[in-house]
């Protein structure tokens, strides 16, 4: 999707998930992984945070979702603590009691309780976790807790992600300087309802809990949720939001009746929406990302299933690997889709070129459309003329440096 900044939201340069004030965070290398890279990060809060979270919704879940599902729903986070190189998925009782002594090792080593500290796995499914590299990296991490600790945290959750994903804004509510700023992870296993991905996002504001957790089922819909490389949808997905109040100490919470709510809600959209798309451009092996636009659909509903249709077809993103728009790829999935369509009143457009008028071929020269396919990122905007339903899905090609990628060992 299109990030376009609100004039009222401040990008901050090299901005992190420890951007707002009394958040820390580290990442160090444990010895999970072979190569022996970054695989353990912790984020802490000085204080307790509201927690706003949402979980993969595949029906296999690993043992860090479940326990992490239970924490945020029971009360206030001081800490996350996530690894690479190991799902801890597929791994019976054992993997679940791993994944609680992880929230206890940290707890300890914190001062907290168990109960307020989420854990998050992403690596290999199938694996038991190295218990004893993982109790001394926690430790190890905690002892290396910074307030500028956020950009090793995002290179410590990294798998086959080939950059670290990091970003941050600043507004300003009440006359407050707020920040909002997040770290994630993903490349491949990306499909909505969350990906092999993991996402957190760190904010100063004070605000009411059922209002945050409102704010970030909506700001996921348009952002991790609307977002495609591969269409499989992973085990371990979490997005997970804290809220400290630091900066906002004297301030009433934060509600939807605020003057300024709608401000802030944008804040999140754009981290969120920043973050997705830094996930799609490091989609394995792809060459292009590509934006697709569905308009005027009888219902939001329709717009979702036309753009999903295109997005993930196979066939349509082996196409655009080609550098060939192929048009034709696209009415075929729009047909099936199950969104309510008339061909007669379809219309394609690549870049704001159309090619498509009336479900038939434009005038526009074919070169000129294959050169915008052959661009690294383009936008296809579909008109169904049906009525006011839009949707936006960020997707991209199929390649076969991807099948290279995930043949196995």
């Amino acid at each position: 999707m299109s990030i376009s900044s609100h004039p009222q939201i401040t990008v901050l340069k090299n901005g992190s998930v420890t951007s707002a004030r009394g958040f820390r965070a580290a990442g160090i290398a444990a010895g999970i992984k072979k190569t022996k890279g970054k695989d353990m990060a912790l984020i802490t809060s000085d204080v307790a945070a509201e927690v706003a979270a949402v979980f993969t919704v595949n029906q296999v879940q690993a043992a860090p979702v479940k326990v992490s599902r239970e924490h945020a729903r029971t009360g206030k986070v001081r800490a996350v603590v996530a690894n690479s190189g190991n799902a801890n998925a597929c791994t019976g009782v054992a993997g679940l009691r791993d994944a609680k002594e992880m929230t206890e090792v940290a707890a300890k080593e914190l001062g907290c309780k168990a109960k307020e500290v989420l854990v998050c796995s992403t690596g290999r499914i199938g694996i038991p976790l190295p218990m004893p590299v993982i109790r001394r990296g926690i430790k190890e991490a905690a002892a290396a807790l910074d307030p500028s600790g956020g950009v090793v945290a995002a290179e410590a959750m990294m798998t086959s992600d080939t950059f670290a994903k990091h970003y941050a804004v600043r507004i300003e509510l009440d006359g407050v300087p707020v920040t909002l700023g997040g770290i994630a992870k993903g490349a491949g296993m990306i499909h909505p309802d969350m990906a092999t991905m993991l996402a957190f996002v760190t904010t100063d504001a004070r605000i009411d809990r059922a209002t945050l957790r409102a704010c970030v089922d909506e700001c996921v819909e348009q952002s991790f949720n609307s977002i495609s490389v591969d269409g499989d949808t992973s085990t371990n997905d979490t997005v997970i939001v804290l809220a400290n109040g630091a900066a906002m100490t004297n301030n009433q919470p934060l509600t939807r009746k605020h003057a300024q709510f709608p401000l802030f809600l944008q804040a999140l959209r754009q981290v969120m929406r920043h973050l997705s798309r830094l996930i799609v451009e490091d989609g394995e092996g792809i060459t292009k990302v590509v934006e697709i636009v569905v308009k005027g659909a009888a219902t939001r509903k329709d717009a979702k299933l036309a753009a999903l249709a295109v997005g993930k077809s196979t066939l349509v993103k082996c196409s655009w690997c080609g550098e060939d728009p192929n048009w034709g790829r696209l009415m075929d999935a729009l047909g099936y889709s199950k969104a309510k369509i008339r061909e007669e009143m379809v219309e394609i457009f690549y870049n704001g070129l159309q090619a498509v008028v009336n479900g038939q071929r434009s005038k526009a020269s074919e070169a000129r459309i294959r050169k915008i396919v052959a661009k690294r990122s383009f936008i296809i905007t579909i008109h169904l003329h049906l009525g006011a339903g839009e949707y936006t899905f960020l997707t991209t090609d199929l390649t076969e440096q991807y099948v290279t990628l995930n043949k196995g060992e």
